[in-house]
């Protein structure tokens, strides 16, 4: 049975790994690090209240448990937050990916490791594992760094890179872009999109899956985990209204320009997601595809 820890357990992809996890009892072990209570909705796994921040109390932890493989979906990803408390932002993206390396040091763990395409600039698209990273914000240069760490690592490391992650679980702390839309347009109310900046957005549950692949494989290296459309966050947002059979003429293009924001976002993302097909086994869909998925499976809880 393989011990795994998931740091940011509350979080949407921390509580979906959960779920996933758990469908498999007799060969997973789970133990969820996170901030205060528990908001999974469920009790049969192990729930630590932890500070991350708090080295000696993470390293303590992970010492005692000596888990088979930790996935890192703790980070502050607010870009425009990462911008203003920069200190926050490093600790967090920076510093716990460095203790969690220097534990699986010493009692040799796989470490998987979420990143973000704001690593890179965002001038050409479709990015690839090899492209070289050129940030633009403050949260993008964090999470190059805590690449970094693990690349000039000597341990099992997997770095699964991926985009605009949405889906919904039993307490969320935050929304994501097809929630926030979706309700929106359900009151009626009138919202403006960017209309360019491209990206492909990404089911939480093929994130998920992809997390417990690599647990599966022991696959080491990077992968990009998205869907496999590139669209503007505009026609993100009209696509999300049919799906969901809402009133796009609420949703109004504005430029980027005029948005003002803290932190630069690249325009033109996107992955490259063949890798991850091929030697993770992911299989990867339009987000339409997945949209519909996800409204299903609203419907079902």
């Amino acid at each position: 049975m393989k011990k795994v820890v998931i740091t940011g357990s509350n979080g949407l992809l921390g509580q979906s790994l959960v779920n996933l996890l758990l469908k498999n009892k007799n060969e997973y072990q789970v133990f969820g690090f996170s901030k205060g209570k528990n908001r999974s909705g469920r009790e049969d796994f192990m729930y630590v209240s932890i500070d991350l921040t708090d080295e000696n109390e993470l390293k303590k932890a992970l010492l005692e448990i000596k888990p088979d493989a930790i996935v890192n979906t703790a980070a502050m990803t607010q870009v425009d937050d990462c911008e203003i408390y920069k200190n926050e932002c490093d600790v967090l993206n920076v510093d716990v990916v460095k203790w969690l390396k220097e534990v699986a040091e010493i009692i040799n763990c796989h470490v998987i490791h979420l990143s973000t395409d704001f690593i890179f600039d965002g001038k050409k698209g479709y990015y690839k594992e090899t492209d070289e990273p050129n940030p633009l914000s403050y949260y993008g240069n964090s999470k190059v760094k805590s690449e970094e760490i693990l690349l000039n690592s000597k341990i099992d490391f997997t770095i699964l890179r991926t985009i605009l992650v949405y889906g919904k679980v039993y307490d969320m702390s935050r929304t994501n872009i097809v929630l926030w839309v979706k309700e929106m347009l359900e009151n009626g109310k009138e919202i403006t999109i960017v209309d360019d900046q491209f990206r492909m957005p990404t089911y939480v549950n093929d994130l998920a899956l992809s997390c417990k692949l690599a647990i599966d494989k022991k696959a080491t290296g990077i992968y990009h985990i998205s869907s496999n459309t590139l669209m503007s966050v505009f026609e993100i947002a009209q696509k999300i209204a049919d799906v969901f059979e809402l009133d796009k003429n609420l949703i109004k293009p504005i430029s980027s320009s005029t948005l003002n924001q803290k932190a630069q976002r690249p325009p033109k993302t996107g992955f490259d997601v063949s890798k991850a097909t091929t030697e993770l086994g992911m299989t990867f869909n339009t987000f339409e595809q997945d949209l519909r998925i996800f409204k299903d499976n609203l419907s079902l809880n």
